[in-house]
């Protein structure tokens, strides 16, 4: 058994807090990029949502580059020591320790073969961290990961025990409680094969061969059956999207490359879309919500690199779309509960996109209740373009549908298992943006095989749980699992985003974070500590006091408090 393993076994036994819960900790493995959590059909880790048993009481769950996963240290507000979370310390045959060791804020390195220690020199720095309640935002609607034919296919594959620990891990309390999930309408880049609802006949625009759901997503609702039962999940929210209209309704006649729908079609397209909401609720699977499509430009200039399922559109067809044939038909329907969400695509198009949808129907805007934005060149874009769009549209939802890491030319193609950099990213970009104004986030593929597929354009990315396809017999929490987690587990529904800041300068500061006012009137605050050195924070609430803590180089923190 693995040494780090066998430490946190120790540390657990300890712990009295653990004694008497239900929660379970991480097996960590070392990975070629870093460290994973191995859950098989007998054992997967858990934690149990803290409940703070008085107002002064302080509770902090850590992840860290050394091995800490949803670790928990308590703390109150009576107590003036600064309270230390204690990161793991790296076992191997030369070291003892090959951690940063803190001392009266001076950083030490302790060797075993080398009885002193070595001073680093560096003090520690304390960051100021206010905590204004009195100031509100956004709230917090949902967070999730897409349910895709690749996943269904996976999952199917699994013994029932595994499937269930997938199903715990992602949408139960003790897992990181997505309440979320979001599915193609047809096919998707993550499928086995493209497809579409009536395929044929050809030419049908009365959609006659639309009359039932395609084995695939009777699969898949059985799944999503179990997997409420699993989670004790009543309320599971529902976004779907199509990727593309059957060939025959598009200009190329293709499944990809440069093609729209033919305007003879867009009523026909829009009857598509109720027809697969009323199909789903007959199968007591309620949508809570569509978008327009699919990152509609790839179809449009995005046919150069894209070879998967697409449909292009510009702002202005899709504002005829909308207006005149999309939401007439889900307002006058039995369906008019769902929700419409625009765009679907990278926030470069924002808020350009919508200016020009109203140029085309000055009223299309008025169907949506939302905007769907993807991750993938949010480095590069900066929040300012969503700051845009929400001053223009204030009244209207702003959920991320789609991230995963791998895309890239520069990237590579599938997952990095165990990479705490690639947990980083996702740290820092779900950080961002809360502080711009979304609602929620809604990830990519929840779990893929070994190399990031499977699929039938060989499109392989990253996810934030692998499955070993290959024995069927565990799969591997990624640091991207719990970096998702530090927000979903601990924000729900309902949870408004509250004032706090730091008073540090730097373009690129040390300590990030972003805080919420749960709905039971708890504080959780999101502290990412993104350098190699530990951190003191000194944290001020307006309406609390003071508490000091200090947190290890390379981790994530959730700080939850009354």
């Amino acid at each position: 058994m693995n040494l780090r393993w066998l430490w946190m076994l120790f540390a657990v036994a300890l712990w009295p807090g653990w004694a008497a819960a239900l929660s379970t900790p991480c097996q960590l493995k070392e990975t070629q990029y870093g460290n994973v959590c191995v859950c098989n059909s007998s054992y997967c880790d858990y934690l149990e949502q803290p409940e703070l048993r008085d107002d002064n009481q302080i509770v902090v769950i850590s992840s860290s580059k050394n091995g800490l996963r949803f670790t928990r240290s308590e703390g109150s507000f009576l107590d003036k020591n600064i309270l230390e979370v204690k990161d793991l310390q790296w076992i191997d045959n030369n070291f003892v320790a090959d951690a940063v060791v803190v001392e009266q804020n001076k950083v030490w390195l302790q060797f075993a073969n080398v009885p002193q220690r070595f001073a680093i020199n560096v003090t520690i720095k304390t960051v100021q961290l206010t905590v204004h309640r009195e100031k509100r935002y956004q709230k917090i609607t949902n967070f999730g990961g897409a349910f895709t034919g690749s996943v269904s296919h996976i999952l199917q594959q699994l013994p029932k025990a595994l499937q269930d620990h997938v199903y715990k891990s992602y949408f139960h309390d003790d897992g990181i409680a997505y309440n979320s999930i979001r599915m193609s309408i047809g096919g998707s880049d993550f499928d086995l094969q493209p497809w579409a609802y009536n395929q044929l006949p050809r030419n049908d625009p009365s959609l006659s061969n639309f009359t039932s759901l395609d084995p695939r997503d009777l699969q898949k609702i059985e799944q999503l059956k179990r997997l409420k039962a699993v989670a004790k999940l009543s309320n599971l929210k529902i976004m779907a999207a199509a990727w593309s209209a059957p060939p025959w309704m598009k200009s190329n006649n293709r499944w990809t490359g440069y093609g729209q729908l033919k305007a003879e079609y867009y009523q026909a397209w829009a009857d598509y879309h109720l027809k697969f909401l009323e199909l789903m609720q007959s199968k007591n699977m309620t949508v809570w919500a569509i978008s327009t499509g699919n990152e509609p430009l790839n179809g449009v200039i995005g046919f150069f690199f894209v070879h998967f399922m697409s449909m292009g559109w510009t702002p202005w067809q899709q504002a005829i779309w909308l207006n005149d044939y999309l939401g007439p038909t889900i307002r006058k329907s039995k369906q008019s509960q769902v929700l419409i969400f625009g765009n679907d695509d990278q926030r470069y198009t924002y808020p350009s996109w919508f200016r020009k949808m109203r140029t085309s129907r000055s009223n299309a805007l008025d169907y949506l209740d939302g905007l769907a934005v993807h991750w993938y060149w949010d480095e590069i874009f900066g929040p300012q373009l969503i700051d845009q769009a929400h001053a223009e549209m204030p009244d209207k939802l702003l959920l991320n549908t789609e991230s995963c890491i791998g895309d890239k030319p520069w990237q590579t193609h599938g997952p990095e298992l165990g990479s705490w950099g690639r947990g980083e990213s996702y740290m820092r970009a779900y950080i961002q943006d809360l502080l711009h104004h979304f609602n929620g986030w809604l990830d990519w593929n929840l779990v893929l095989d070994e190399r990031g597929g499977p699929n039938y354009v060989h499109n392989y990315v990253d996810a934030p749980v692998i499955v070993n396809t290959t024995s069927r017999t565990e799969f591997y929490k990624q640091p991207i699992y719990y970096a998702i987690g530090h927000f979903s587990k601990f924000l729900p529904e309902e949870s408004v985003r509250i004032e706090a800041s730091t008073n540090e300068t730097e373009s690129f500061p040390q300590l990030s974070v972003v805080g919420f006012q749960r709905p039971d009137g708890s504080v959780a605050l999101i502290v990412y500590n993104g350098e190699n050195l530990p951190v003191n924070v000194a944290l001020n609430d307006s309406q609390r006091g003071a508490f000091s803590l200090r947190l290890p180089a390379r981790s994530w923190h959730t700080v939850v408090y009354k």
